[in-house]
Formats: C-alpha cells, structure tokens, sequence
C-alpha cells in the first residue's frame, strides 16, 4: 500500500437523533465534533434516522400498510353489500 493516499479508518460513535441511541462502528468519516464514551473521545456523527427509528425496521410501516389494506376492503365490499346472486 501506497503510504498518504489512504483515509484514516478509525472509530466513530454515530449518535440517532430521534431515538437518542448510540453506537461505536470503523469509519473512515471526518467529523468536527466529539464525544467522550467509556473514558474514550471518539468523533461524533449525529444520524437523522438508523435502524432504530426507520419505520422499515421498527415495524411501523406495516402497520400503515396493513390499514390500507382494511380501507380498501371495506370499500371494495360496501359496494356489494345487499346484492344478492339468483341461483340458475
């Protein structure tokens, strides 16, 4: 490896900012803030949304989409509600 040309891989507490979590994980990012953690100062990278708060994994978008469903239910049958079918 050329010596220079590399960026400096080192630890970064990335902080979620809706939940207030925070997790140290190898990163090669500069940030201009720090945060002391466990007696270490680490830079500081504050995240809008991490797996955490995503309503992906947090399970909340299943439940918007599983109410969809249930209105386009009810409106798909109260249409039909009171017609009956003639047996030939």
């Amino acid at each position: 490896m050329k010596e220079g040309i590399h960026p400096e891989y080192r630890e970064v507490v990335f902080l979620d900012q809706q939940t207030g979590n925070k997790f140290i994980s190898r990163s090669t990012l500069n940030s201009r803030e720090t945060i002391e953690l466990d007696g270490k100062t680490y830079p500081l990278f504050k995240c809008d949304v991490t797996s955490e708060s995503h309503p992906f994994y947090t399970g909340a978008q299943t439940r918007i989409v599983e109410t969809g469903r249930v209105e386009k239910f009810r409106a798909r049958f109260a249409r039909t509600t009171g017609t009956t079918r003639k047996a030939s």
